[in-house]
């Protein structure tokens, strides 16, 4: 049976939460790590990968304020604190010193990363009829996948 966020029970929001948060936190890190990498991109696919690397920032941005708006819609807490995010992020930072080949694979395993959460979160949701959250889960995880894919062409 299909929930909204008022009709769901306190533990199913405090699991979709929970899952949110970690897909908010991955998805924060996945961002920086695109932003850093737009900032440092060097070599003969400059103009290409700079404009990627922006792409892919300025939509995670956009995601990051869907992920944190429906958190509040279940009348839930959405993490704001970087460094907890850093902690929880199954997504690493890095230092923006890597070569261009390494970039592209580094933001391409974090799309994938966030793809897997994405979809553990859409299960989640479904699993409690919260079909809102599920349908965010889905729409979020075709982005981070093609956005993976558009980054591992560049690879071949």
């Amino acid at each position: 049976m299909t929930q909204t966020a008022t009709q769901l029970t306190p533990s199913a929001q405090e699991e979709i939460t929970t899952a949110l948060n970690q897909c908010l936190s991955e998805t924060v890190v996945t961002t920086m790590l695109a932003q850093n990498f737009h900032w440092n991109v060097k070599g003969m696919a400059f103009g290409p990968l700079h404009a990627l690397f922006q792409e892919i920032y300025e939509d995670h941005f956009a995601g990051q304020d869907d992920l944190a708006e429906r958190v509040r819609a279940l009348d839930m807490h959405a993490e704001g604190q970087l460094a907890k995010m850093l902690d929880r992020s199954k997504v690493a930072e890095a230092d923006g010193l890597q070569t261009d080949r390494e970039m592209i694979e580094l933001l391409a395993t974090a799309q994938e990363t966030v793809s897997k959460t994405l979809a553990g979160l859409g299960e989640l949701a479904a699993g409690h009829g919260d079909t809102l959250t599920e349908d965010l889960a889905i729409e979020r995880g075709r982005t981070h996948d093609k956005f993976a894919w558009m980054l591992r062409s560049h690879l071949q």
